[in-house]
Formats: C-alpha cells, sequence, structure tokens
C-alpha cells in the first residue's frame, strides 16, 4: 500500500511535535512576589541541581477556569501548581489532576490532616488580614470595625477583589462573631447583610488581585491599610526594613496545596519535585523567608523559635481566627460571584 508524501510529512511533524512535549522542562507555577522569591532559593534551584534537569518557574494570580483550560486543550503546559483551597477542590472533583502518590512523601500521617488530599499535598498555611504600616499609623487598627471606621483612620482601604473574604471580613465588621461568620453567610439575609456593609465602605475600597499588590499600596500611601496574605507582609519587614503590622485576630486562614495537572508529560518529575518540597529540612527554612505555617509537622518543630510568633499556626495567632471554609465556597462561589460581579459594577 502507498503512502503519500503529505501523510508522512504530516505524520513526521507530529513526531517532532510530541518529542517537543515529552522534552519540555518541568514547569513549576506559584504566587510570585516575595514568596515565589523564597521557594526559588530553597526549593526551585536546589532541586534542579538534585536532579541534574533544568525546572522553569512561573507565576499566576489564581482563578479555576485557567487551570481547566490548559487541561481541556490537550497536555498542559504547566506540571505543578501551587493552587488555593477551592481550587483544589473543584479540580480534585472535576479530575484535573493526577492523583498523589504518598509514598514518596513518606505517609499521609506525616502532614497536618487538612494538608492530605487524593489530589493535593499542603504547602502553606498562610492567613488573610488586615495590615497597615506602623510607621505611617499612630495608633494600629486592631478588628474588622477598625478597617470599616474611616473617620478613625482616614483614606483608602485595600481590599481582595473576589466576594471570598470580602463577605466574611464585612460581616465580622458588622458584629458578627468569628466563629459565626459561616453560619450567617449561609442564610440570604447574612448574605444581604454582608453586601449591605460592604456598600458603607465601596467609595474608599482600591481593589487589588495579585499578593503583591497589597504591599505596593501600602508603601505608596494609596491606602491607609488594606487586606494582605501574612507571609508578604514579613517578608517585606524583613528584606526592606518596612514595619508593616498584621492583624490576627479575625483572619482567615487556609492551605494551599501543590497539584500536578492532569496529563502532564513531566508529572514523574513533577511528583518528586514536589516531594523535595515536603521533606522537613527544606520546608522548614521558608520561615526563615517569610512567615507561612508549615503542613509537614516535623518541619514546624524545626523553625527556629525567632520565627514562630510570626506563624499564623502559632497558638496566640490562631486565637480569633477562623478556617476558610471550602465546602462553604465550594457550594456557593458561582451564586456569590455572580452577585459580587453585578455589585462592583453598579
Amino acid at each position: 500500500m502507498k503512502i503519500s508524501k503529505a501523510v508522512l510529512f504530516a505524520c513526521s511533524l507530529l513526531a517532532i511535535n510530541v518529542t517537543a512535549v515529552e522534552a519540555r522542562d518541568l514547569t513549576v507555577v506559584s504566587w510570585g512576589g516575595n514568596y515565589q522569591d523564597a521557594q526559588r532559593k530553597i526549593y526551585f534551584e536546589p532541586f534542579a541541581k538534585e536532579s541534574g534537569k533544568p525546572l522553569l518557574d512561573e507565576s499566576w494570580d489564581g482563578g479555576y477556569g485557567v487551570l481547566q483550560a490548559k487541561v481541556k486543550a490537550g497536555v498542559p503546559n504547566w506540571d505543578a501548581v501551587q493552587v488555593e483551597a477551592e481550587e483544589l477542590a473543584l479540580g480534585c472533583a472535576d479530575g484535573i489532576y493526577e492523583k498523589i502518590d504518598w509514598n514518596k512523601l513518606g505517609g499521609k500521617d506525616k502532614f497536618l490532616p487538612d494538608a492530605v488530599g487524593d489530589c493535593g499535598v499542603g504547602a502553606i498555611v498562610w492567613s488573610t488580614g488586615i495590615s497597615y504600616d506602623g510607621d505611617k499609623l499612630k495608633q494600629a487598627p486592631a478588628s474588622w470595625a477598625d478597617f470599616w471606621d474611616t473617620e478613625k483612620f482616614p483614606g483608602k482601604r485595600g481590599l481582595r477583589k473576589g466576594a471570598k473574604y470580602a463577605l466574611e471580613f464585612a460581616l465580622m465588621a458588622d458584629g458578627v462573631a468569628p466563629k459565626e461568620v459561616y453560619t450567617v453567610l449561609a442564610t440570604p439575609e447574612g448574605v444581604d447583610r454582608a453586601f449591605k456593609k460592604l456598600d458603607a465602605l465601596k467609595p474608599n475600597i482600591v481593589w487589588w488581585e495579585a499578593g503583591a499588590q497589597p504591599l505596593q499600596l501600602l508603601s505608596s500611601g494609596e491606602v491607609v491599610m488594606t487586606t494582605a496574605y501574612n507571609g508578604r507582609i514579613s517578608g517585606l519587614n524583613r528584606t526592606e526594613g518596612k514595619h508593616f503590622g498584621f492583624v490576627f485576630p479575625g483572619s482567615i486562614y487556609a492551605i494551599d496545596s501543590w497539584v500536578i495537572l492532569k496529563d502532564s508529560p513531566n508529572k514523574d518529575a513533577a511528583m518528586d519535585f514536589i516531594a523535595f518540597t515536603s521533606k522537613p529540612d527544606n520546608q522548614a527554612k521558608l520561615p526563615e523567608f517569610i512567615a507561612y505555617g508549615l503542613p509537614n509537622i516535623e518541619a514546624g518543630k524545626l523553625v527556629p523559635e525567632k520565627f514562630q510568633a510570626e506563624l499564623p499556626t502559632a497558638p496566640d495567632n490562631l486565637k480569633g481566627a477562623i478556617s476558610l471554609d471550602i465546602d462553604f465556597w465550594t457550594d456557593n462561589s458561582e451564586a456569590l460571584t455572580q452577585r459580587f460581579n453585578a455589585w462592583l459594577a453598579q
């Protein structure tokens, strides 16, 4: 049987493309800023040296649709990605992540229970709360009521652009106890109450989307206080000598996880990378650069005492803080996001 030159040419192109995909370097994706700078020093560069193979790192700002699109398009161009808890839950349910080989990680019992999943491995425990510039405010804010009080603390406020966090913080500003936030938010009246409270602050809000933006907003003086990730604040204080404060009471803590996108051509290398970042000795180096809690139980014990007080997992910092309710946001994210976007456009 004769095969046309066109068919042979097409087959050769396909073979070249497949080889190119297989030859692509391991690509790891995280959140950028001083956090990713720290990861580069303690994870990315040492792993590349140990494995003898290049590692490319990119950053993103989150968004489940981004991951869905990459997997649905065919072979994804990202391999290991750090995701928030909601993205982990949605992606596991939709089957867009590879299963985790927990044998390579030494077993599930080595980690905090909430850091263990079928398709995700906890990377950090982090908090979102109020941050302010201690050099510019004579009196520090202590609560979400202070955050909303523009007479006592004149100036703009920075808020992460989205329903998640904004609604919880609005309810706490309106007097809801932290432990009651999700009970109230689960009712139509609670949602209305949160949006009404946001109405009161809306003229003074500067919205941000990427984790590095709150630091820029505070540094420039564009806002007098902002929501921010606790680790970013401590990281900037250490590297640039800033005196930014962070309010743990009323903050919301969560776990970010490493996932491997479905059909990654570097699945095995990505799993080896996650195992490398999860070793106690490696993970314990992170708080020196940035104050995030550690999902590996043994790693948490190895952190020097001078860094312990800044971690969201420190006992004093957990008082008055609440855990992000992943089940609530998995069930309600779409509807509340639509309402939030409509409210924002008004």
